[in-house]
């Protein structure tokens, strides 16, 4: 057993399931936000019940995103020691970064969303929803910064095999991190949004009708149409980005074996690396010139001019087209339920049981574009400073392959908990309906800010 493979198989599992929390969380803070100043404008309860059916979902995806994330600090020292020996001296201060600036103050305000509702004046509370939503962003800024650094790295020397800042500006904003950032910033947004609109559609099929799902649904069917024609732009920028800074990246994407004009946009094939070819290939003819230079002649990059230098091209090429397939459903699903909630203010009952699967449909394009970023970074694990296989720690594969085996066994477990934990919250908000009192109201009076708040 290979300890390269299965290590990076290893950390490829760790954070495949760490992403899907902070995909949560970085969103959802600022949707939270939405609702208590909605409540905060209109005295309405309705805001504030769906404030609270989702400010639990927050704390339990907040809470699976920092144990996750724990595992994969332990494994820079266990499986790649050689990381942090070449470019701790950057990679350090980042994410010492993230958690000086961002994982305190969400943490520390946490607490008073989950429990200070009437315990705290409402300016206070309003306060808390801003500092944590702000400090999800702020560490998504951070970790960002430090992808797009190994993917495109700046400002710093080499001194004894050794990574040292000479530019902290040009490290943080490195060529690629503010396309990497929005494109993960919108990512996160729509996630949220399919996730609100999914399990608010679940509850609309179970008959409710209540004032606090229909303001749960509305926000997230109308958030995703609207970010969805923003993430095709952003990503289309992203994409001509990586053209000019990562070439074979691009063409793994494309599955483009030879550098020309007139290259087709390869639909579906089963690239063939060992004969450098596509099978069964369907393409738009001229297609990649036009989508990455704009031009039918445009010249595209092919696999060919970087012999022993390019990614492995299925995965990268399927990882990018399960991403975008996953978009266009995206657009087409939360556009209809636009349509049908702006026209007719009810849903099809067929649309309403296609949003209940597309609930994780967000995760389904995340992880997808993930992998089509972090694999076709190869064989580098810091772009042209560091190989992925010269940071591999000297561990026993059958050591890596046992772990590997318990963290896939236990990740599938908390899954399948964690779903079924936000199936129950939907299910126990559509049986409530708004009849529920407000945490902290012990009538319909104090349902109202305060005076002055």
């Amino acid at each position: 057993m290979d300890p390269l493979i299965l290590s990076r198989i290893q950390f490829g599992a760790n954070i495949s399931f760490h992403i899907l929390f902070p995909a949560i969380t970085i969103a959802l803070g600022w949707v939270l936000l939405f609702f208590k100043l909605r409540y905060n404008r209109t005295g309405d309860s309705a805001w504030m019940r769906a404030y609270f059916t989702w400010v639990k979902v927050f704390a339990l995806s907040f809470a699976m995103g920092v144990v996750s994330g724990v595992t994969m600090s332990f494994q820079f020292g266990t499986n790649w020691p050689g990381y942090m020996e070449t470019v701790g001296n950057i990679a350090g201060p980042l994410l010492a970064y993230e958690i000086l600036t961002a994982f305190f103050l969400e943490a520390a305000f946490l607490g008073i969303m989950l429990f200070g509702f009437r315990r705290v004046s409402n300016r206070i509370h309003t306060l808390a929803t801003v500092l944590v939503a702000g400090g999800t962003t702020v560490s998504a800024f951070w970790i960002i910064a430090l992808n797009s650094w190994m993917q495109t790295p700046a400002g710093f020397e080499m001194r004894d095999g050794k990574a040292h800042a000479v530019d902290w500006w040009a490290i943080v904003f490195n060529p690629s991190m503010p396309y990497r950032l929005v494109h993960m910033l919108l990512a996160s947004g729509l996630t949220v949004s399919f996730l609100i609109a999914g399990l608010s559609a679940l509850r609309y099929l179970t008959g409710d009708r209540s004032e606090s799902m229909w303001k749960a649904l509305r926000t997230g069917v109308f958030t995703a149409a609207i970010l969805i024609p923003i993430q095709i732009f952003a990503g289309d920028q992203h994409g001509l980005n990586t053209l000019e800074h990562q070439p074979q990246k691009v063409a793994a994407m494309e599955a483009n074996w030879n550098t020309g004009p007139n290259v087709p946009l390869v639909l579906f094939a089963l690239p063939d690396e060992a004969a450098r070819e596509n099978k069964f290939e369907v393409a738009i003819p001229d297609g990649a010139s036009l989508v990455l230079r704009h031009s039918t002649s445009g010249v595209v990059p092919g696999l060919n001019d970087y012999p022993g230098n390019h990614p492995p091209v299925f995965p990268v090429f399927w990882g990018f087209r399960i991403m975008v397939g996953t978009g266009i459903l995206m657009l087409i699903v939360s556009w209809s339920a636009a349509f049908f909630l702006k026209r007719r203010h009810s849903l099809p009952r067929p649309l309403a049981l296609l949003m209940v699967p597309m609930t994780i449909s967000g995760w389904v394009a995340t992880l997808a574009g993930w992998y089509t970023t972090e694999i076709g970074r190869q064989p580098w694990l810091v772009t042209g400073v560091l190989k992925t296989a010269d940071a591999v720690g000297p561990v026993a594969g059958s050591h890596v392959a046992l772990t590997l085996a318990i963290y896939l066994v236990l990740y599938l477990a908390l899954l399948i908990a964690y779903l079924g934990v936000l199936v129950h919250l939907a299910l126990k908000a559509a049986k409530d309906g708004d009849a529920s009192p407000l945490p902290g109201v012990m009538n319909a009076a104090m349902s109202q800010p305060a005076a002055g708040e």
